[in-house]
């Protein structure tokens, strides 16, 4: 799928940075009591201590550690928020965005939200606190706390892997529910009725739940019930395992599974064979990721590529351009002198292989 880019209805972002002055005023307490809170709270009396702490989460004030000694400055740090240090997705759009930061200056600061929204906000928040160059964050879908810090902030923000709702700065991604309904299509194509999506914590990744919901929606216009899978556990190939046993145990007559991811769909693989079910000819598996082993597993995984380090790359290119041009007024800046915002769609790719193709379908895809 081609790489497109539009402008969308700008949000407005607070051009002056919230001051200790401010909490005290909204609060009701002296600046010294708002001073004393950010360093001991424990030190404040407990009547305005919670007037305090409301007064800075609805200001989305952050303090400026560089104020005492390096006043009016800002690093050259870029704050970067993922879900998982440990998801390869993700890894290759960080080591794309490093690469290209590198060669400018830029160094990364780098934080884990482990798919937690309180820890999204506590990362913004302490990476604002050091006067980053630009803010990246991953998804466009924050709890209030977090989307009053970004409104505030004073440098650029990018959202990455996500499109949707209206971008603060610059969103770079793609649509996962156009990623389900390709899955949706790729299925109920080969003759599949009998479907499941397996996912895991799901009520945590949005994203999977898009992909999730993109798959069901598409498939109900046609008549057929998705049995969902939404495991705790985490994704793994345990949990794939184990997803696939609850799939059957709900739908026994079980034609095709769209998982996740493939890390996912490595494990119901592996339960496949362990149950004796053939794939692709009894049970077409899809995933998500195009990660290395699905291309050498045994089948072959279907799955999708999403341009993770294109994500990388381009969020990079964007947000240097914005920092060279910041303070110019050109085509693209609002009646502020603020850039407009800007989406950029990297698409992704369906990679059919022989996990999701029956016998008769591998045999004519290699005649034609």
């Amino acid at each position: 799928m081609s790489q497109t880019s539009k402008a969308p209805t700008r949000i407005r972002r607070g051009t002056n940075r919230v001051t200790m002055d401010d909490v005290a005023a909204r609060a009701r307490v002296s600046a010294s009591s708002v001073s004393l809170f950010l360093r001991n709270p424990d030190a404040v009396s407990p009547r305005i201590a919670p007037r305090i702490k409301q007064a800075i989460e609805v200001l989305g004030y952050v303090p400026n550690l560089l104020a005492g000694s390096l006043a009016a400055a800002r690093t050259r740090a870029i704050g970067v928020v993922v879900p998982s240090l440990s998801n390869a997705f993700f890894s290759a759009t960080v080591a794309a965005m490093q690469k290209e930061f590198d060669r400018h200056g830029y160094q990364l600061l780098l934080g884990a939200s482990d798919y937690d929204t309180a820890r999204e906000t506590g990362l913004v928040r302490t990476f604002l606190s050091w006067s980053p160059t630009a803010l990246v964050v991953t998804g466009c879908r924050h709890d209030d706390a977090t989307r009053t810090l970004l409104r505030q902030a004073r440098a650029p923000v990018a959202e990455m892997w996500e499109l949707g709702g209206e971008p603060f700065d610059l969103q770079v991604g793609f649509s996962h529910r156009a990623v389900g309904e390709t899955l949706a299509e790729h299925l109920y194509e080969l003759g599949a009725r009998r479907i499941a999506f397996a996912g895991a914590r799901m009520t945590s990744d949005l994203r999977a739940r898009q992909r999730c919901d993109g798959l069901r929606d598409w498939l109900a216009k046609k008549g057929v019930e998705v049995f969902v899978v939404d495991l705790q556990s985490g994704a793994s190939p345990t949990s794939g395992g184990d997803a696939l046993g609850a799939a059957l145990a709900g739908m026994p007559d079980l034609q095709a599974i769209a998982c996740s991811n493939d890390v996912m769909a490595l494990g119901v693989l592996f339960e496949a064979q362990r149950r004796g079910i053939g794939v692709p000819d009894q049970l077409a598996v899809t995933g998500f990721g195009a990660l290395p082993f699905s291309e050498v597993c045994v089948p072959p995984l279907t799955t999708i590529q999403p341009h993770a380090a294109t994500i990388g790359l381009r969020i990079a290119q964007e947000l240097l351009q914005r920092l060279e041009t910041q303070g110019d007024t050109d085509s693209t800046a609002s009646a502020d002198g603020a850039p407009e915002p800007q989406v950029v769609d990297v698409g992704f790719q369906l990679v059919v292989r022989q996990s999701s193709l029956t016998t008769r379908a591998v045999a004519a895809s290699e005649v034609s």
